[in-house]
């Protein structure tokens, strides 16, 4: 009764960009869910809801769900950029979204360093999952 043995395979190396997409996707979702609360605040402070400032408070809201879907293209970074210099654009009009818009592009800048230390750290072999034991 002999057993034929499985050959050992290793499992393929995890991608550190692949979880970071996943992030982001957590980002670009808490950012819509904050500029879809401010609603309330173009109704107060703004000229309404169905004003342009609503429309387009609305339509950001939108974009930061699209842009969730198209994270594996190269190209949505800048647009992610170009929405939160669209939130900040906000300062004009509605102070509030404006300071939201300030915060989460902090928060941006900041998760494309993170990014670009992970590329760096991956391209120089000296990541934790490269390791090997």
């Amino acid at each position: 009764m002999t057993e034929d043995a499985a050959p050992e395979t290793a499992p393929p190396p995890k991608d550190p960009m692949k979880s970071f997409r996943g992030v982001m996707a957590g980002a670009l979702i808490m950012e819509a869910i904050t500029v879809g609360l401010a609603l309330p605040v173009v109704a107060q402070l703004g000229d309404g809801v169905t004003s342009l400032q609503g429309w387009l408070t609305i339509a950001l809201a939108v974009a930061h769900l699209l842009a969730c879907g198209l994270l594996r293209f190269g190209w949505i970074r800048p647009v992610i950029l170009l929405l939160q210099l669209a939130l900040v654009g906000f300062l004009v009009s509605v102070v509030s979204i404006g300071v939201i818009g300030a915060i989460f592009l902090g928060v941006w800048l900041y998760l494309f360093w993170l990014r670009h230390d992970v590329a760096k750290r991956m391209a120089a072999g000296t990541l934790p999952s490269q390791q090997t034991s």
